[in-house]
């Protein structure tokens, strides 16, 4: 089946559309836009630059991607935005593409859900099954992994890194690296232990739940310099490959303060 246009919409003549593909009213598609599959446009959707969109992705009204970042340095260069395939993209939201100082592109990836209003700036890199909820404003360069959360309102400082299966509060500024696995909330968020919940949502071992948690305890209740917890937890718990997810984490190291613990900070 071929796409499914709706008169008052404008698409590009360069614009590539895949089969399935469902542009509703109002929508404007650019020349160098990509959609997957089954890709729908319910109303209202400004699609823009090198951008493409994943199979089955579902976009809602008055969303803008890939429109020029919101960074003073860019000059127009041919940087990309990507979204990946089985997406939700809720009313309002915006996602820019990359910038030369950042690597080009900007990447959001398979089976995402990103709520109304949420921002995802310029070359950031969005995992797998990420949720942003309302509202959330994600800075440039930033790296989520892959199942974390972000509640309503939460605000991310440039080249902050969130860990896969990390869990932030509503209405949080965080500023630092949030650890794989890890709970932050507050203003400034502070590290409030484990996502628990979530780990028991998506099915995690009771050996491996004990293991995180021995990890954190070892990590940021020890009196020893950072490094060499770091080098205990790894002797005595690095054959989970969670926890060795989670020491790699550490020693890559980032831009950003590491997010800690309230009494530790």
């Amino acid at each position: 089946m071929t796409a499914d246009v709706h008169p008052s919409s404008i698409v590009a003549p360069g614009a590539r559309l895949g089969a399935d593909v469902r542009i509703g009213p109002f929508c404007v598609v650019g020349e160098h836009v990509e959609l997957g599959d089954g890709v729908e446009l319910v109303s209202h959707v400004s699609l823009a630059g090198r951008t493409s969109i994943g199979a089955r992705t579902k976009i809602y009204p008055f969303a803008a991607l890939g429109h020029p970042p919101q960074d003073l340095k860019y000059r127009g260069e041919d940087s990309i935005l990507g979204v990946g395939a089985d997406c939700v993209i809720r009313e309002g939201v915006t996602a820019n593409p990359g910038t030369a100082g950042g690597g080009m592109r900007t990447i959001v990836g398979d089976r995402c859900a990103l709520l109304a209003q949420a921002h995802v700036g310029h070359d950031s890199f969005v995992g797998n099954d990420v949720i942003l909820s309302n509202n959330v404003m994600i800075a440039g360069h930033v790296r989520i992994g892959d199942f974390a959360i972000l509640s309503g309102g939460v605000a991310v400082h440039q080249f902050a890194r969130i860990g896969a299966h990390a869990f932030v509060g509503g209405v949080t500024g965080l500023e630092g690296d949030l650890v794989p696995f890890g709970l932050a909330f507050g203003n400034r968020a502070h590290l409030a232990g484990l996502n628990l919940v979530g780990l028991r949502r998506r099915n995690f071992s009771r050996e491996t739940i004990a293991n995180l948690q021995a990890a954190y305890r070892l990590i940021f209740e020890g009196k020893a310099p950072l490094a060499a917890r770091i080098d205990e937890v790894e002797r005595a718990l690095g054959h989970d490959p969670n926890v060795a997810h989670l020491v790699d984490f550490l020693r890559a190291g980032g831009d950003r303060p590491l997010c800690r613990p309230r009494e530790n900070r």
